[in-house]
Parts: structure tokens; C-alpha cells; sequence
């Protein structure tokens, strides 16, 4: 037997079809007479006692379906609320340069440069990449650098002509030029993604940075979510440096 057929037959509703066949015999036996009026009555009392233990049937296995199904469900959502986003994403080597573009292009608002190595950003390419889709970004209304003051020449040399030749580079707020002894290089802003603050983090030194002849570029950034406790230390550490600051 094929399987269409097979499923077919399987399918079949028999108990109604049982039914079916039994009426119709009833009607015959009726028209010509062979079996006593009595008798044919009882066969529509069998058929509806059929039909109704086919729907208590029914009934019975919708329920059970129906507990089932809501049990599962219950189950669900136990799992769903115990599973929480991470805090943090580690970016390696291969997506750094696409998630620092795609962070500049999500930015909003006020974005906050801090304690970055200005010297990534000598070579063309790696400007165009980072820090211009941030002053091209509509959403970004300034850009605030903190920064050691042993960076300044190589501010007015080779970051600040680039931005000058940038459209929007307005928005690019003389920076902060503070004594900075941390380890961390932090790029902070609000994303389109979750309207608040996020971050990218990176620190320096190995294996997290990849030294150079000429300079220093990260190798693995974490991308810090805005549900993380650690946004929140991040954005008090770039506060506190700011008040040092003398612009």
C-alpha cells in the first residue's frame, strides 16, 4: 500500500463512517419491509450513543491536549525568564574592525573618546574606519575626547587635520587633556539599538593589544551591553577624569 494511501485509510473518521453505513442499511431494511418498525428504531438510539461516546472521547483528549499544551507553556516561561543576555560580547581579532564601524554608526548623542591611542589613527584607512562614521553620524551631536596630555602633538599633527576635512566635524569638542594611569581605553555612547549607554572596552597591553612598530591597536574589545552593572562604573570612572581635566 502506498503512503498516501496508507495515511489515508488511517485517517479515515470510521466510527462516522460506521454510522453512515448503518442509516443507509436502516432506510433499505425500512423500504422493503424485512425487519419490524421496532427494530429499525433502535438503530438510530445505537448511532447517536456512538456519536456521543466519540465526543466524550473527543472531549477527554482535547483536554489532555489543552493541560498539556499549558503545562509546556508554563515550562517555557520558566526557562525564558532564567536565560539573561550577557553582559558583555568579546570581540576578536577578525570582527574588531566591523563591530568598532558598526558601534560609530549606532552611536547617539554625546560620545565620549576616553583614554584611546591616538596613533591608530596616523594611517588613513584606519581613521576612515573608526572615528569618521562617528562625526559622519547624524544621530551623534558631539564627540568628547579625555586624553593624556603626552597625546597633544599628535592631536594638532595628524587626528585633527583628518576630522577638519570631515563633514561634521564640528560636533568633534576640544578635547579633555588630563593625566591618565589607567589601563583601559573606553568608548562610550547611547545606541539606536537599546536608546542607552554602551560601550566598547579595551586595555592595553598583551593579549588584549597588538604592538606595532609605530603604534598600539586593540586585538579583542569587549562590547559592553547597557543592561551590565559595568556601563555604570565605566561612565563614573570617565566623570571623574573629567573634573581633573583642564580643556
Amino acid at each position: 500500500m502506498k503512503p498516501n494511501l496508507l495515511r489515508g485509510f488511517i485517517g479515515i473518521e470510521w466510527d462516522s463512517l460506521v454510522g453512515i453505513i448503518a442509516a443507509v442499511a436502516a432506510l433499505v431494511l425500512d423500504m422493503l419491509h424485512i425487519v419490524q418498525p421496532e427494530t429499525i428504531v433502535v438503530i438510530p438510539v445505537v448511532l447517536l450513543a456512538l456519536l456521543f461516546i466519540r465526543d466524550i472521547r473527543r472531549e477527554r483528549h482535547d483536554e489532555r491536549m489543552l493541560d498539556l499544551l499549558q503545562r509546556n507553556s508554563a515550562v517555557m516561561s520558566r526557562i525564558h525568564s532564567s536565560i539573561r543576555p550577557p553582559d558583555t560580547d568579546l570581540i576578536g581579532p577578525k570582527m574588531i574592525r566591523d563591530s568598532s564601524e558598526e558601534f560609530s554608526k549606532e552611536a547617539q548623542g554625546n560620545m565620549v573618546w576616553f583614554n584611546v591611542c591616538l596613533l591608530m589613527f596616523k594611517p588613513q584607512w584606519l581613521f576612515d574606519l573608526m572615528l569618521k562614521p562617528a562625526i559622519e553620524n547624524s544621530e551623534v551631536t558631539s564627540i568628547s575626547f579625555l586624553l593624556d596630555p603626552k597625546q597633544r602633538p599628535i592631536w594638532e599633527q595628524d587626528v585633527l587635520p583628518k576630522i577638519r576635512l570631515t563633514a561634521g566635524w564640528q560636533k568633534v569638542l576640544e578635547p579633555y587633556w588630563v593625566e591618565i594611569d589607567e589601563m583601559v581605553s573606553i568608548i562610550l555612547s547611547k545606541t539606536r539599538a537599546s536608546g542607552d549607554q554602551e560601550c566598547l572596552l579595551s586595555f592595553w597591553g598583551e593579549p588584549f593589544m597588538s604592538h606595532m612598530v609605530d603604534r598600539d591597536v586593540p586585538r579583542y574589545v569587549f562590547w559592553v551591553h547597557s543592561h551590565s552593572e559595568l556601563v555604570t562604573h565605566l561612565s563614573e570612572l570617565v566623570r571623574r577624569y573629567r573634573l581633573r581635566s583642564n580643556i
